[in-house]
């Protein structure tokens, strides 16, 4: 029994250092667990509905230039100098690329050449036709011998006219072989560099309209019929968080060669160019033409698509509850209206949801709102 008790006086100092060892771990694990509840600041606003026009197309489109030209040339060369990159700002006439004209040079020359000798030709048959003018009228040649005169003179005449415009006509190739921009936009693309041997039609630069864009999208049949010329658009350019509005200005009554889909173009207005660039996606309702009262939608609560959570084939936003925490509330979404989209249900009116927060959310996350629009 003594033996067994000074076992134990043994053992015991370690079980206790043991025990405080664990406690001290479990202490530490809880430590962390606690900080990771963060507040995180949120913008929040109101579900509200019967404020949007709702009664008319959404599509998607594509910001364009109103004027784009391929510039290119008529002549056949080696490209000398190519004055201008991509990106570049350009004025309407400024020369943009230069091409070898030595054999426009040389035939240029030859056809001044042409001109000199027809020149002097002309005036050698003047001469002869006012000769035998005069002595047709003394009697002292015959009709006949004026006749070949005249012709001769004709002739001449006629030389000399074909050599000015064989000049005129090298002059205007001439011009071809330096290229200037046809309006005052932007260089989009080059297609050749210095040294390129260019042919006529080949394009050698692409520019663009400077500051005047316009929104292309595609109709499908179905709702072709109910556009119409000077039809307002929303238009919602996602990339750069901007909404305005434009109108359209050009339907094509042809699918033929556009997949089954009838492009459709909207003026977009000058004060809101900048900023933009050609090629940015942009969201387009059309509002259908009529009856105001039938313009606005009738309880139906639109939301901007940046709010909307999707997981696993799921909608959602994130709702505040009333303790104060964020709340992901499933929903089923309808109609999509520019960059705002229906919701069917599980949303009410004049019910707050986060528009966008500071940190990701997940739910019973406690959340503070920064500001409510």
């Amino acid at each position: 029994m003594r033996l067994f008790n000074s076992f134990l006086s043994l053992l015991w100092p370690p079980v206790i250092v043991m025990s405080s060892a664990i406690s001290s771990c479990s202490s530490k694990n809880k430590g962390p667990k606690e900080s990771q509840t963060t507040i995180s600041p949120v913008a929040v606003t109101v579900a509200s509905a019967g404020t949007k026009n709702t009664d008319g197309i959404s599509v998607s489109g594509r910001l364009e230039a109103t004027e784009t030209a391929n510039i290119s040339t008529r002549v056949m060369g080696n490209m000398v100098k190519l004055h201008v990159k991509v990106g570049d700002q350009v004025q309407a006439g400024q020369v943009l690329a230069t091409i070898n004209n030595q054999d426009m040079n040389a035939r240029r020359a030859q056809a001044e050449a042409m001109i000199a000798e027809a020149e002097a030709n002309l005036q050698s048959a003047q001469k002869d036709y006012n000769r035998f003018t005069a002595l047709f009228n003394q009697q002292s040649a015959s009709e006949k011998e004026l006749d070949n005169v005249t012709l001769q003179y004709n002739a001449a005449k006629a030389r000399v006219e074909a050599a000015r415009q064989m000049r005129n006509e090298i002059t205007a190739m001439m011009n071809y072989t330096t290229l200037v921009a046809p309006f005052a936009g932007t260089i989009i693309k080059k297609y050749a560099e210095p040294g390129t041997l260019v042919s006529p039609g080949m394009p050698v630069l692409t520019i663009e309209k400077k500051a005047s864009y316009q929104v292309t999208a595609a109709i499908p049949e179905t709702e072709i019929s109910k556009i119409k010329l000077r039809d307002q658009a929303r238009l919602y350019v996602k990339s750069t968080d901007r909404t305005f509005y434009g109108s359209v200005t050009e339907i094509n009554p042809s699918s033929q060669f556009s997949g089954g889909q009838y492009i459709v173009k909207i003026s977009v207005p000058e004060k809101e160019n900048q900023g933009l660039y050609s090629g940015m996606y942009v969201n387009v309702f059309i509002e259908k033409a009529g009856d105001t009262q039938n313009h606005t939608e009738h309880n139906k609560i639109l939301v901007p698509q940046s709010a909307i959570i999707y997981k696993d084939q799921l909608e959602g936003l994130y709702t505040v509850s009333n303790t104060g925490t964020a709340l992901l509330r499933w929903v089923r979404l309808g109609k999509v209206y520019g960059e705002d989209i229906e919701v069917l249900s599980g949303l009410n009116p004049a019910e707050q949801f986060i528009l966008h927060a500071e940190e990701k959310l997940y739910n019973g996350v406690p959340v503070t709102v920064k500001e409510t629009r």
